[in-house]
């Protein structure tokens, strides 16, 4: 198990220098000059051809890609041409709303979705499983600022159970945190759990056909015992799979949740960034994107080999 992990770490390096260098290239071949956006409309061809010098942009291409290689290789991913930040200490004061709305609606969809699906195989064919199929229709065509918006028009204009818009750290205490946190996990896991839901009552329906199911009824295996640790344990395989892809629902859905409910996290400077072709920042942006996919990818593999052991070898 211990090679085949260390196997994939290394597969996942190259992929991460093919997509540094496209992200480059992409970034400085499309149309757009940030010396202009950084000097103004009434700037001089003098003032435009110094500021270009000074950030390297009048350097070969191979130049500019090598040197920033060499400072991200150091840890050092640049800085923010519009706002004279490092990039660094801009993720880092953006990244906890992002990562608590990541992770709050990840376990919320997992606790919610999962048990859902179950009952869904379990009740083929009844209006519990229609109405579980019906919901997760609802969860795909309904786009999340809607469920943002109806979600702050009925909880806190109306009934005023919570804060509008804004977040609070976790560290100012989990009372002002809960409160300002729980709409927005609410909008974006309504995607979520509608996608894990009918994967898992998917899995679980061709689990449910087979023969060591029944044999497990047969024995006087109570529905409970047959249901979790001899059908869902068989089923979670895919269902581990369309949470791990899945997250590409997850990052775009920050970006929507986060301008709704006016969170200042990645996602908001990610959009600035584009807007303002904050060339560092995309950069930066753009490969902690990826680096999250790889990193999952690698978790869901660690979760094949301890679900299923035939995949060690």
């Amino acid at each position: 198990m211990l090679g085949y992990l260390l196997r994939r770490i290394l597969a996942a390096i190259p992929v991460m220098g093919v997509v540094a260098l496209f992200v480059f290239l992409l970034l400085r071949l499309t149309p757009g000059d940030p010396a202009a956006i950084l000097a103004g409309d009434n700037a001089t061809p003098e003032q435009l051809e110094r500021i270009r010098t000074s950030l390297g942009l009048n350097e070969p291409l191979y130049t500019q890609f090598f040197t920033w290689i060499g400072k991200l290789l150091q840890g050092d991913l640049g800085v923010s041409l519009i706002s004279n930040v490092p990039v660094l200490k801009m993720i880092s004061q953006r990244v906890e709303p992002s990562i608590s709305i990541a992770l709050s609606t990840i376990i919320l969809a997992i606790l919610v979705a999962v048990p859902l699906g179950v009952i869904a195989a379990w009740k083929h064919g009844t209006w519990v499983d229609r109405f579980v199929m019906g919901l997760s229709v609802v969860g795909f065509s309904v786009p999340v600022f809607v469920i943002g918006y109806v979600l702050i028009q009925i909880f806190a204009i109306e009934l005023r159970w919570v804060p509008v818009q804004g977040f609070r750290s976790i560290m100012a205490g989990f009372g002002p945190f809960f409160e300002r946190i729980i709409l927005p996990t609410c909008t974006l896991s309504f995607i979520y759990v509608a996608l894990i839901a009918r994967m898992t009552r998917a899995a679980m329906l061709d689990v449910l056909g087979e023969d060591y199911v029944r044999t497990a009824r047969a024995k006087g295996i109570s529905e409970t015992g047959v249901l979790l640790r001899h059908a869902l344990r068989n089923a979670a395989v895919p269902v581990i799979t369309v949470i791990g892809t899945g997250f590409a629902l997850l990052i775009s859905g920050v970006v929507v949740t986060e301008s709704v409910f006016n969170l200042p996290g990645i996602g908001r400077l990610t959009v600035d960034a584009v807007l303002a072709r904050d060339y560092p920042v995309i950069q930066a942006m753009i490969l902690l994107t990826s680096l999250i996919y790889v990193t999952v990818n690698l978790l869901i593999d660690v979760a094949y080999t301890l679900l299923d052991p035939r995949i060690r070898y």
